[in-house]
C-alpha cells in the first residue's frame, strides 16, 4: 500500500484555495472572476464567467469534478480536510430548486396514482437534496437504488 505525503506547513486554506482555482482557469483559458470566502466550516468559491456553460457542464458534472480537484489538490497541500463548494454564477441554487421542484411534482404524482415513480440518475448530494425535500412528507418515502447510476424512487408509504 502506497502512503500519501502530505506537506504540513502551515498555509492559508483561503489563500491557496484561491490560486489554485486561477492556475485552474488559467490552464482551462477561461476567463472569470473569482470570489472566495469562508462560512462556517466551509470555504465557498463563486465564479461569474461570460462561458458558464463551459465551467458547469452536463448537470454539473464539470463544476463537481472541478471541486473534487480543488479538495484534493488543498488536502495535499495542507494535509486538512477542507469542504471547497464551487458555484457558478448562481447554479447550484438553482438546480436546488429544481430537484426540490421536480421531487414535489413527483410526490404528487405517486400520491395521486399509488405507483412508485422513479428519478434520472443522480449524483449523491443531488440525491440527499430529494431525500430532504420530501422528508417531511407523511404518504411517501424514497430510497435510493442502484449500483453505478443510483437513483431516487419515490413510493407511497406502505
Amino acid at each position: 500500500m502506497t502512503k500519501v505525503k502530505t506537506k504540513t506547513t502551515k498555509v492559508s486554506p483561503l489563500k491557496e484555495v484561491k490560486t489554485l482555482m486561477a492556475q485552474m482557469l488559467k490552464l482551462m483559458e477561461v476567463k472569470s472572476q473569482l470570489e472566495v470566502k469562508k462560512e462556517d466550516e466551509v470555504i465557498k468559491v463563486g465564479l461569474s464567467s461570460d462561458q458558464p456553460a463551459g465551467l458547469i457542464g452536463y448537470h454539473g458534472e464539470t463544476l463537481n469534478s472541478m471541486q473534487l480537484l480543488v479538495n484534493l489538490m488543498l488536502w495535499r497541500k495542507t494535509g486538512d480536510w477542507q469542504s471547497v463548494v464551487l458555484d457558478v454564477d448562481g447554479y447550484r441554487e438553482k438546480r436546488k430548486d429544481l430537484l426540490e421542484q421536480m421531487a414535489r411534482n413527483v410526490a404528487q404524482k405517486v400520491k395521486f396514482s399509488g405507483q412508485a415513480e422513479t428519478l434520472p440518475p443522480m449524483s449523491a448530494f443531488e440525491r440527499r437534496l430529494v431525500h430532504l425535500a420530501l422528508s417531511d412528507d407523511k404518504e411517501i418515502e424514497t430510497i435510493s437504488e442502484g449500483e453505478e447510476e443510483r437513483r431516487v424512487v419515490v413510493r407511497p408509504k406502505s
